[in-house]
């Protein structure tokens, strides 16, 4: 059973994605609430698998609630999943690097809701594909590289790699078909690089790539590319 927990600060859309979520039974609505701080709190009375927060409310907002999450150790199992309107692009990137496993607007058909929520409960990152074109958008228009020690030096020859593909979008399969090893390996990869970053998942992969420099706009020009034929063609990071 999949636990959620549902915060935002309009009452009607909860309601919506409570009856969307309630019908299906491998889903389980475990709380809801109205702003960041109740949302916070109730995360760490339920212990859900997956976070809808919305990035805009009162009191505390979807960044921050998402920022306490991810810092907190009792919640390392807990993947938030940013709630966003088309116009609120400009938060992507903060909330990505708060420690958010992906974005869904609001306008998103049920079917791709649904199947959001199974792929986030999964551990895996996902971005709906408008928002990921407007984040690679913003990375080629400005650049966010810190130059910050972000770990990389750490890794192996063959981790960077593979966190360099997970930046480029690619699923553990296709980055085993590009690296010639077996899906299982590239798996493998993947994990030991997020547990030398201390990455909670795939999306931090990606914050990490760009503002180290591993990857940059130029040589990464296809990622806005990936599944925008549908949410979520298995969008993940």
């Amino acid at each position: 059973m999949i636990r959620v927990l549902l915060v935002d600060d309009q009452p009607l859309l909860r309601s919506g994605f409570r009856a969307l979520l309630d019908v299906e039974d491998d889903i389980e609505v475990v709380a809801e609430a109205a702003d960041g701080k109740d949302g916070l709190a109730l995360a760490r009375e339920h212990l859900p698998d997956v976070a809808l927060i919305d990035i805009q409310m009162p009191v505390m907002d979807g960044i921050e609630a998402t920022r306490r999450i991810a810092a907190d150790p009792d919640l390392a199992r807990v993947h938030v999943v940013i709630l966003t309107n088309y116009g609120l692009d400009e938060y992507v990137f903060d909330a990505l690097r708060a420690g958010a496993a992906g974005f869904l607007v609001k306008d998103i058909v049920p079917e791709d809701f649904l199947h959001a929520v199974r792929v986030a409960a999964r551990g895996d990152a996902l971005l709906a594909p408008s928002i990921t074109r407007k984040l690679i958008s913003r990375y080629v228009t400005e650049p966010i590289h810190t130059g910050a020690d972000t770990g990389l030096t750490g890794l192996t020859n063959r981790e960077r790699e593979t966190v360099a593909l997970v930046a480029q979008g690619l699923s553990n399969d296709q980055i085993a078909e590009r690296m010639v090893i077996s899906p299982l390996t590239a798996k493998t990869h993947v994990n030991r690089a997020m547990a030398k970053l201390n990455a909670r998942d795939r999306a931090q992969l990606v914050v990490l790539a760009y503002e180290s420099g591993l990857v940059t706009p130029r040589n990464r020009t296809r990622l806005g590319e990936v599944g925008v034929g549908g949410v979520l063609d298995e969008q993940i990071l």
